[in-house]
């Protein structure tokens, strides 16, 4: 599997980290990392974020349901629930998932199944900096913790922008890190040494919650994730902090 990182001829910031080595494309790792803790993924997001993760979500789904989209792509889906979401809260008539990790898909096939939404959510499993689509195929695009993952973002972005229709929005839930005196020490104790601390007692991937706070601390954010989005093409580039801080969402237009 080609490593797009490679294509833009440098890495930088959560590029340059990796779940397990440095021997294979980040690609893959990312692929099997996924693989390997899907089981416990869902549980693993309500503990780390006490819940708070459902919040941001809703919140995103707000702000694409006054977009009135028709078709929408949800990038890097996991085991779905952003897709099952959009679903069931916005005016779209079809939510298409995609995921490198087979095994957190076949998670979503059963939460879209057991929802009743098999006639308007489907999953396939891909790599996100090579999309499996046309040109202009989806009024609306999302991502929802997922871009810190990629093995070259603006790569990814420039996909996104390819497969995203005139007029249509691009909508980024990432985690991040705050900066205020008070929340950040306790923020950067309770990454580094809680997370891992609760992966190992619930994931046998002892590696994969210490990759978790790694490449939350080194993914672009605020600015200088909007100055990716506009080197990829897009517009009217913004972004909101969430809860002190640990989370933005990022939205975007095609123009």
């Amino acid at each position: 599997m080609e490593d797009s990182s490679h294509k833009s001829g440098r890495l930088q910031g959560s590029e340059a980290i990796n779940p397990y080595d440095d021997s294979r494309p980040k690609t893959e790792q990312v692929r099997d990392m996924f693989d390997s803790i899907a089981p416990a993924y869902d549980f693993m997001n309500r503990a780390m974020t006490l819940g708070i993760d459902k919040l941001w979500r809703r919140r995103a789904v707000r702000m694409v349901a006054r977009c009135k989209p028709y078709r929408i792509l949800d990038i890097a889906t996991g085991t779905g629930d952003l897709a099952i979401k959009l679903a069931r809260n916005t005016s779209a008539d079809e939510v298409v998932g995609i995921d490198l990790s087979e095994k957190m898909l076949e998670v979503g096939r059963h939460k879209v199944e057991k929802a009743g939404l098999t006639h308007c959510v489907s999953f396939c499993q891909g790599d996100c900096l090579s999309l499996p689509f046309p040109d202009e195929s989806f009024d609306c695009i999302t991502v929802a913790y997922g871009v810190r993952n990629f093995a070259c973002l603006l790569d990814g972005y420039k996909e996104m922008y390819r497969v995203l229709r005139p007029g249509g929005t691009l909508c980024v839930v990432e985690l991040s890190t705050p900066r205020g005196r008070i929340v950040s020490p306790l923020y950067k104790f309770y990454t580094s040494r809680m997370i891992p601390w609760l992966g190992r007692l619930v994931s046998k991937d002892v590696r994969a919650y210490s990759y978790l706070p790694e490449s939350i601390a080194a993914v672009a954010q605020g600015e200088e994730m909007l100055d990716l989005m506009r080197q990829a093409g897009f517009a009217d580039a913004g972004w909101r902090p969430m809860t002190f801080g640990v989370c933005s969402i990022y939205t975007a237009h095609k123009p």
